[in-house]
């Protein structure tokens, strides 16, 4: 990063232009650009907007914006590519545990419900359908056996 960071500065100081132009010109925080120039990549969270902000100040600097995200993409891949397995394991096993404990809320603007209440629901239902047809049955029985209205005492007479 530090190649990248002193191919801006460098380009921008022999251009003449100050830091708070190119702020101002690309609506970009003054200090998002110093971080950039000092190449202090753990300054940012999200690593897709710090390379929109390289990219778009390589171009303002007239500078391949390909090439110079293309540099960055391979230092980023040395970085991670020395990350131990163990901790990337570790790492994505405390997140899926994080996401187990979490407790879903679900809103008509939620993709899917919990799981659990399509279960408890589908159960509900299934009783419901069973207990409608048992009480129409019991009630045909009830009411006409052979075309003879009868009632419940005599069937066991």
């Amino acid at each position: 990063m530090t190649e990248i960071s002193e191919v801006l500065k460098g380009t921008r100081e022999s251009s003449g232009v100050s830091l708070d132009e190119v702020s101002k010109d690309l609506e970009i925080p003054l200090l998002v650009l110093e971080q950039i120039e000092e190449g202090n990549t753990g300054a940012f969270k999200d690593i897709f907007a710090l390379k929109e902000h390289i990219s778009d100040y390589a171009k303002y600097l007239g500078l391949d914006p390909t090439e110079v995200i293309d540099e960055f993409n391979e230092y980023m891949f040395e970085i991670t590519s020395k990350i131990p397995m163990k901790e990337i394991e570790k790492a994505a096993r405390e997140k899926a545990e994080a996401e187990e404990n979490e407790e879903r809320v679900a809103s008509p603007y939620t993709k899917s419900a919990p799981k659990s209440s399509d279960k408890q629901f589908v159960l509900m239902l299934l009783l419901i359908i069973v207990l409608v047809i048992l009480a129409v049955i019991w009630s045909v029985k009830q009411i006409t056996v052979g075309n003879v209205t009868t009632n419940i005492m005599s069937y066991f007479n």
